[in-house]
């Protein structure tokens, strides 16, 4: 069983950045993909980044390309989602999930979820 807990959602201004963190507690399994998704008002949960507790391969949606950085900390049980140059259209929950198994999935059929942290992106 995993837990997950995620930190460091908020208000911020257009342009600017935030870091999501995601503590995890339980058995950690190297192979374990780490992923974020969000989900906006009136909209489905959508992918936004996922990346390989063993080798720390990523993969990203296209909307977050070249904005957004995820990254994991083993020693600290924990992942990060940089979020840089935020967009309004960024205003979401950001949920943490993980995924057992190989590969860095984009689906939402994961395993284990956590309870979301709110990102608000002001014009």
């Amino acid at each position: 069983q995993v837990q997950l807990v995620e930190s460091g959602g908020g208000l911020v201004q257009a342009g600017g950045s935030l870091r999501l963190s995601c503590a995890a507690s339980g058995r950690i399994l190297d192979n374990v993909a780490m992923g974020w998704f969000r989900q906006a008002p009136g909209k489905e949960r959508e992918f936004v980044a996922v990346v390989s507790w063993s080798t720390g391969f990523t993969r990203y949606a296209d909307s977050v390309k070249g904005r957004f950085t995820i990254s994991r900390d083993r020693a600290k049980n924990t992942v990060y989602l940089q979020m840089n140059s935020l967009k309004p259209e960024d205003t979401a929950v950001y949920y943490c999930a993980a995924n057992r198994g190989y590969g860095l999935p984009i689906g939402n059929g994961y395993d284990y979820w956590g309870q979301g942290t709110q990102v608000t992106v002001s014009s």
